[in-house]
Parts: structure tokens; sequence; C-alpha cells
């Protein structure tokens, strides 16, 4: 993968520390002052990165399969990060952009970040425990 910018790993920490606090107007704050410094690319930037804390050291590109019974009865956000962290998964980041502008497109990108912070949060706390 490619060099992350330091002002994106750290607006992503930002994101993972008010997510652990269960603090979801900060993590929406967080990532409005992103867009307002950095358009959306600087939040794609942070969604991509909260994509490789969740997947970890990814395997070859086409090696994961979306593995979710039922993830067409799921709700549209969380059908939007499993497909947004598969895409990590398989270095496939056109997919990546598209998703992310079909929630912009949608308006329901916060409701999309939102969640996705929230599964990186609970993907480190199954780690850990």
């Amino acid at each position: 993968m490619t060099e992350v910018p330091d002002q994106t790993l750290d607006d992503a920490a930002a994101v993972l520390r008010s997510a652990l606090t269960g603090d979801g107007d900060a993590v929406v704050g967080t990532f409005d002052a992103v867009v307002d410094r950095s358009g959306l690319a600087g939040a794609y930037g942070v969604a991509w990165c909260l994509a490789a804390t969740m997947v970890g050291e990814p395997p070859p590109p086409g090696a994961c399969a979306l593995d979710f019974p039922g993830i067409e009865d799921a709700g549209y956000d969380t059908r939007w990060v499993a497909r947004f962290v598969s895409a990590y998964a398989n270095h496939d980041a056109d997919t990546g952009e598209a998703l992310f502008g079909a929630a912009v497109a949608d308006g329901l990108l916060p409701d999309c970040l939102l969640t996705l912070a929230g599964s990186t949060v609970a993907t480190l706390r199954s780690r850990a425990g």
C-alpha cells in the first residue's frame, strides 16, 4: 500500500478515540472537520485508513470474498461497511471510491462512516480479548 499522510493517521486516530468512548457526535465532528480541511478526498483517506485498521495486512489482491449471510437484508450502512472493507482487503480502491461516492450521493455518508468507526472499534476489541 502507499504511504499514508500523518494528518490522515492523526484524523483516523481521533475518530477511533471518539468511537472507543462511544461519542458518535465526536466521530461525525472529526469527519466534518476533515471534509472542511481536505474535502471528501480527505474523509475517504480516513475511511480507507479505518478499513486498513480492521483488515490489518491485506492478503494478495482478489483473495478475499465477502461472506456476510443475509447482507442484502442488512441496513444500508452495514452493507456499505462490509463492501468498503472488502474493497480494501482486495486492494480495490476503484470500488472503494465508487462506494464512497454512492454514499455521498445517497446522503448517507455520515451514517456509513459512523458504522465504519464502530465496526473498527468492535474489531479491535475482539482482537484484544
